[in-house]
C-alpha cells in the first residue's frame, strides 16, 4: 500500500468536489498496487518524460498524473477528462500550470465565438 501525497494543483482540484466525490476519486489511486504499476492496463496509463516515470489514471469524470517515490504516490495534477489541460499534458506541449488554466478558459470562449 502506497502513501499518496498531492501537489498545490491536486489539492485545488479536490478541495472543489464535495467529500463523496473526493471519495470516488481517490479509491482507485489508493488502492493500486505494485503488480498493477508493473504491468498498467485500463484505466491506468504509463508514459516518460523528461527521465520521469508518470502514470495517468483515468477515476471518472478525472485523469490523475502521478509518479512514484520510494512507497509514496505523488500526484501532480487532477485534470478534468477532455479538457485541454488533459490533453495537453498528454501530448507533451510544454506549457507551464497557469498557461494551461489560462488556454483552457480562452480555448472554450473562442470555440463559442465562432458560433456565432
Amino acid at each position: 500500500m502506497y502513501q499518496i501525497t498531492f501537489s498545490e494543483q491536486s489539492m485545488r482540484e479536490l478541495a472543489k468536489m464535495d467529500k463523496r466525490d473526493q471519495m470516488l476519486l481517490l479509491e482507485p489511486i489508493s488502492s493500486l498496487t505494485a503488480e498493477q504499476l508493473a504491468h498498467p492496463r485500463e484505466p491506468l496509463g504509463k508514459f516518460h518524460r523528461e527521465g520521469v516515470t508518470y502514470y495517468r489514471l483515468r477515476a471518472g469524470n478525472h485523469r490523475i498524473y502521478f509518479e512514484i517515490r520510494g512507497e509514496t504516490i505523488y500526484s501532480h495534477y487532477i485534470l478534468d477528462k477532455n479538457s485541454l489541460a488533459d490533453f495537453v499534458f498528454r501530448t507533451k506541449l510544454p506549457i507551464s500550470d497557469q498557461q494551461m488554466v489560462e488556454q483552457h478558459q480562452s480555448f472554450w470562449k473562442y470555440l463559442e465565438s465562432l458560433k456565432k
